[in-house]
């Protein structure tokens, strides 16, 4: 059994005044394409009401990666789970599709008439509506051809209100371009398609933030919570050095500068991690290639405990258009965001 956290009073406190029930797990995956480069971190809740961190593992099978979670909570218990891939869809894609709700169509995609949704074009006549990733190789491809392939007059009407730039970091790549390092929409695909799509046809208790309500509605009740995360968000959160210009998160070095935030962090807010995980907080994560995955992992972890702790909001949208339809990043301030175009 985990041993008690040292400050698990203080931790029961901040947990109060968040007004969050405290799952009694929470998980955190980094996500790719590619399933050698996903990894999750888990952390559960102990019987003293702090939580012991765990390092990350690979997330493995995905067809019972929400069973295994459910499994770790126990019976009745709620599971908070983010992933760093997006979920939503832009508004202005929105309205040509006549989508006017998230969740339904994600129910549809992949199938019937929008069969090749999850299929990236190949040349631009291939872009459609019902067909709007591109391209499926690199090659004399430019945003023009997906802007005119869906008929926006540019690139930033692809972005979400959420993905816009911050005074902290750029914006985020939108979702529909599928190229280059920064590219979300590869992830976004296997994400949907192959692990929440399918889970919420089989599972009545997965509820996705904020579509299905505000997410201290959704921690109060038993079964499992899944909202977006972005680490690239949370490293200020966690006054990290990473995100600065000079700094990589592909760098084990630049990685273990941040050990020290980590490790305090952690001991500020009663969360115990195991000896494995920290000693691969002091490490950087290694000098494997997946030593980045790994940081990633851990971090938007953190990143969850904050909001649960009520370091930071959820930022539960009341814009209808954030609710239904694009989504939001758990943690970001709206008014962080610069306006488009500043």
């Amino acid at each position: 059994m985990p041993r008690q956290p040292r400050h698990a009073a203080r931790a029961n406190a901040i947990r109060r005044i968040a007004g969050l029930a405290p799952p009694a797990m929470l998980a955190h995956a980094d996500w790719s394409m590619d399933s050698r480069k996903r990894w999750a971190a888990r952390a559960a809740r102990t019987t003293a009401g702090g939580y012991l961190a765990l390092a990350p593992e690979p997330v493995s099978r995905l067809e019972d990666f929400f069973d295994r979670l459910s499994a770790g909570a126990g019976p009745g218990e709620t599971v908070f789970a983010g992933f760093d891939f997006p979920l939503g869809l832009p508004a202005a894609y929105a309205a040509s599709a006549g989508i006017d709700h998230f969740i339904p169509a994600l129910a549809q995609f992949g199938r019937g008439p929008w069969a090749d949704f999850y299929t990236p074009a190949g040349v631009p006549d291939e872009i459609s509506i019902r067909r709007p990733f591109y391209p499926n190789k690199p090659g004399g491809t430019r945003h023009k051809q997906l802007t005119d392939g869906l008929g926006v007059a540019g690139i930033d009407d692809l972005r979400r209100v959420c993905d816009q730039p911050t005074d902290l970091r750029f914006a985020a790549s939108p979702l529909f371009w599928t190229l280059g390092g920064q590219q979300v929409g590869k992830a976004a695909i296997s994400g949907w398609r192959d692990l929440i799509a399918p889970a919420r046809r089989t599972r009545s208790d997965l509820h996705i933030w904020p579509f299905d309500g505000d997410l201290g509605a959704l921690l109060d009740q038993p079964g499992i919570v899944v909202a977006e995360t972005y680490p690239g968000e949370v490293y200020s959160h966690l006054q990290l050095r990473i995100g600065a210009p000079n700094k990589s998160k592909r760098n084990q070095a630049d990685r273990r500068d941040d050990a020290d935030p980590l490790l305090a962090w952690a001991a500020d807010n009663a969360v115990e991690l195991s000896a494995a995980l920290t000693a691969d907080i002091r490490d950087g994560f290694g000098p494997g290639a997946d030593g980045e995955d790994r940081f990633d992992a851990t971090v938007g972890l953190f990143g969850m405990l904050n909001v649960v702790f009520g370091h930071r909001p959820p930022g539960d949208p009341g814009d209808p258009a954030q609710r239904d339809i694009e989504g939001w990043i758990l943690g970001l301030d709206p008014d962080r965001l610069r306006p488009r175009g500043a």
